[in-house]
C-alpha cells in the first residue's frame, strides 16, 4: 500500500428487535485519523485502528484508538490490531474485540460472528480514475454478539463491506451518503457519491441473501432534516421520495448515523443511514477536536 492508501474492513450490525446496533471498523491507513492527516510520512501502516461503536436501550459506547505498525498482524484470512482482531474461515468472519472508550475509561469486549450466504460481485469504483474502491461482500447475514464488556448478547443481521484507496478521502470526494435495508429476500443499498470535480455517482444495488444481484430501479431523492446539533445535511433516495428519521445516533461535525423509516423496492423497511462530509472533516478545527475521542497508542 502507497503513502495516503487506505483499506478498511466495515461491519453494520442491528438485533432482530432493533434496539440494540454495533459498528466495528477495522482501519488500515485510519482515514478519519487526524494524526494520518498530520504525518509528512503519510505511512498507513503506521495508523491502524480498530473503531467499535455500540448503540441502544443498555449501552452507547465508542471506541477508536490508533496503534503504529508494530501492533498489526495480517495474512490472508486473518488481521489484527492491538489486542482486537478478524478471522475468516471460509464460512464464518469471527471478530475478537478487546477495546476501551475515551475520554472516560470503559472497555469493550467480546466476539461477534458473521455467517454470510454468500459473496457479491465485486468491487465497485467510487471515482473516474478507479483510486477509490467498495465491495459490499455480504449485504445481510445473519450475525450473533456475545459481549462480556458490557454483558449484552443477541442475534440479528449485519452488513459487511471492504473499502480500499490510493488516495486520502478528502482528495477525492466532497461527500457522500450511504444507506442499507434489509429486505425480505436480501437487501438493497444506496451509495450517492458527490466528488470533488463536480461530478456524482449514484449507486443503486440490491442482492438476494445469498449474493446474487437483483433489479431495482434507482428511486427518487427524498429531503431529510439536517442534524439537530452539528446541523449535519442528509439526504436519502426511496420508493415514494419520502423518508423520515427514526432515531439519529451519531451527530458530529462531519458525520451522522441515522435509522430511518421509508420504502424500497416496494417495502416498508428501517434502513441504516450515513452522511459523511469530506469538506467538514478537513477544516482543521474539526481534525483538532477528534484526539478527545481518538488517542493514539504506538507500541
Amino acid at each position: 500500500m502507497d503513502r495516503d492508501g487506505y483499506v478498511w474492513w466495515y461491519v453494520d450490525a442491528l438485533s432482530a428487535d432493533g434496539r440494540q446496533g454495533l459498528t466495528i471498523i477495522a482501519f488500515i491507513g485510519s482515514v478519519f485519523s487526524p494524526y494520518y492527516a498530520w504525518d509528512p510520512t503519510r505511512d498507513p501502516f503506521d495508523h491502524c485502528a480498530v473503531n467499535v461503536v455500540l448503540y441502544g436501550e443498555r449501552a452507547n459506547r465508542f471506541c477508536m484508538t490508533e496503534r503504529g505498525r508494530a501492533s498489526l498482524t495480517r495474512d490472508a484470512d486473518h488481521i489484527a490490531i492491538g489486542p482486537s482482531g478478524l478471522s475468516w474461515d471460509g464460512t464464518t468472519l469471527t471478530i475478537r474485540i478487546d477495546e476501551v472508550t475515551a475520554p472516560i475509561p470503559k472497555r469493550v469486549r467480546g466476539t461477534v460472528r458473521l455467517r454470510p450466504g454468500g459473496i457479491t460481485p465485486g468491487p465497485h469504483h467510487l471515482d473516474a480514475a478507479g483510486q477509490h474502491r467498495w465491495w459490499p461482500m455480504a449485504p445481510s447475514s445473519p450475525v450473533e454478539v456475545a459481549l462480556t464488556e458490557p454483558d449484552l448478547n443477541w442475534r440479528g443481521t449485519a452488513y459487511f463491506d471492504t473499502n480500499h484507496g490510493d488516495t486520502s478521502l478528502e482528495a477525492a470526494f466532497r461527500d457522500w451518503t450511504w444507506c442499507r435495508a434489509d429486505l425480505q429476500a436480501g437487501a438493497a443499498i444506496l451509495y450517492d457519491v458527490h466528488r470533488r470535480d463536480g461530478s456524482r455517482q449514484d449507486l443503486t444495488l440490491c442482492f438476494t441473501a445469498d449474493g446474487t444481484p437483483r433489479d431495482i430501479d434507482p428511486p427518487p431523492r427524498a429531503e431529510l432534516p439536517a442534524t439537530r446539533v452539528w446541523r449535519m445535511p442528509r439526504q436519502t433516495r426511496s420508493d415514494d421520495g419520502r423518508a423520515d428519521i427514526v432515531r439519529t445516533f451519531e451527530d458530529t461535525p462531519f458525520y451522522a448515523r441515522s435509522q430511518l423509516s421509508t420504502t424500497l423496492r416496494g417495502e416498508a423497511v428501517r434502513p441504516m443511514h450515513e452522511s459523511l462530509s469530506l469538506r467538514r472533516y478537513a477544516n482543521p478545527l474539526v481534525r483538532l477536536m477528534l484526539p478527545f475521542r481518538m488517542p493514539r497508542r504506538v507500541g
